[in-house]
């Protein structure tokens, strides 16, 4: 399954994936090049710059949707704005769907 879903999302210099995988206790999210392969950001529960703010979230879902905003305005400011959506197998609701949602109020394009 995992191979026949990599033949088709598939992410360029001009327009990067966004791969995010989800653990049961934090999320995390990475912008790739896949042409490079090289991670251009990177954003989680364990980054250090918004643990501060993931403090006032009451629940996964609304930390999913802070840290799908702030990887997006992180990559704004780097001239990414649209971007390839890899929700890496999982169903799109619940807090694939919160992250997704962050980063499209972040500024991306998917």
């Amino acid at each position: 399954m995992r191979k026949r879903r990599k033949k088709t999302v598939k992410g360029t210099a001009e327009r990067p994936r966004l791969v995010v995988f989800r653990s049961l206790k934090y999320i995390y999210g990475q912008i790739v090049d896949d042409g490079s392969q090289k991670v251009l950001i990177a954003k989680s529960n364990l980054s250090k710059d918004i643990s501060a703010a993931l403090t006032k979230a009451k629940t996964k879902t609304e930390a999913s949707h802070m840290i799908g905003k702030a990887l997006a305005e992180e990559a704004v400011k780097k001239k990414i704005s649209a971007i390839v959506f890899d929700r890496n197998g999982y169903l799109y609701h619940g807090r694939v769907k919160a992250f997704a949602e962050g980063a499209r109020e972040g500024g991306l394009k998917f």
